[in-house]
């Protein structure tokens, strides 16, 4: 059974669990199939890469690791503390993500 990931692209999280806890980043990128997501300055990681073609460079590069998605928390930008969601319904019908602390709509 798949748990429901309500965390979009470009929400701001907190790292709840793990070696990077306490860490305040954007959503880079979600990987649905594995659950997991990309939080920006997080979770880094060096990789070694040999050169390819005639653009590109070899070398040791830093980049984000994935982090499973139940080991970060929701920001909302009112309350400014972590957050969990609500599903509301517009009058016309639109559902939406809101917060369960103060009731501000999530989604733009």
């Amino acid at each position: 059974m798949r748990k429901v990931c309500r965390i979009k692209k470009d929400d701001k999280v907190k790292i709840i669990a793990g070696k990077e806890k306490g860490k305040i980043g954007k959503v880079l990128k979600i990987i649905r199939k594995k659950g997991r997501l990309v939080v920006e300055n997080a979770n880094i990681v060096k990789r070694h890469t040999r050169t390819g073609g005639p653009n590109r460079q070899g070398g040791i590069i830093e980049k984000e690791n994935p982090i499973y998605f139940s080991n970060v928390m929701l920001i909302c930008d009112k309350c400014m503390n972590t957050i969990r969601i609500k599903m509301k319904q517009l009058e016309d019908g639109k559902k939406v993500r809101a917060c369960r602390k103060c009731g501000e709509i999530l989604d733009k």
